[in-house]
């Protein structure tokens, strides 16, 4: 159980994402921004020249695109993605008692894992988006070997996809200002105790359960 020599239980810390994690979280968010950004003038062509050009913001959207999964990538590769692959594992084993809790809107009682239902799915949502949006604005923009039906679907569904992400990191970056313990969790990589056994019950107990055993040996 990784803890911090804190002198009061309020103040003892679990280490809840690795520099790992953290880098590949503000990075992966930073093109996040950046594709948002530059979506907007490329879906409002009126806006084309305000800030830059439109082959730039186009050249900009596209190896943004690119690069978009590259930083989940690397930190899955190698020793280093160890945290990152153990949690990747978590977000995609799901309970009986998550699977009630999210089709009841969180009202059914529920200890939950290191990562609640809620956050599961917004992280499931994303890779899945990232590979869509990645396949469908290929074919956008090497149109030449796909055929016009193929082009046609591309964009409604990449259209429609940009949209619903605009939402869900809406919604993600409201959701992580009204909780600012988790939040300052994914700048230090620390949340404390008192936060892990009122939100995270089952991940508090398998580190408690950690620690007991390394002590007994």
């Amino acid at each position: 159980m990784a803890l911090t020599h804190a002198a009061t239980p309020s103040t003892l810390r679990l280490l809840r994402f690795d520099r790992v994690q953290r880098a590949a979280h503000w990075a992966n968010a930073a093109l996040f921004g950046v594709l948002m950004a530059t979506a907007i003038p490329l879906y409002f062509g009126t806006l084309f020249g305000i800030v830059l050009q439109r082959h730039v913001i186009e050249m900009i959207h596209l190896w943004c695109g690119v690069a978009l999964p590259v930083p989940i990538i690397v930190s899955l590769l190698g020793p280093w993605g160890h945290q990152m692959r153990h949690d990747l594992r978590r977000v995609n084993y799901w309970t009986r008692d998550e699977i009630r809790w999210l089709l009841s809107m969180g009202k059914t009682p529920l200890q939950a894992d290191k990562f609640n239902p809620g956050q599961k799915l917004n992280t499931i949502f994303i890779g899945a988006s990232i590979v869509v949006l990645l396949a469908t604005g290929s074919m956008l923009q090497w149109f030449r070997f796909f055929p016009v039906p193929w082009r046609t679907g591309a964009t409604f569904v990449h259209d429609v996809f940009a949209w619903v992400v605009f939402v869900v990191v809406g919604g993600h970056i409201v959701m992580a200002l009204t909780h600012r313990d988790s939040l300052k969790s994914i700048f230090t990589g620390w949340i404390s105790v008192t936060w892990a056994r009122a939100h995270a019950t089952h991940w508090f107990k398998e580190k408690s359960t950690e620690s007991d055993t390394a002590r007994s040996e």
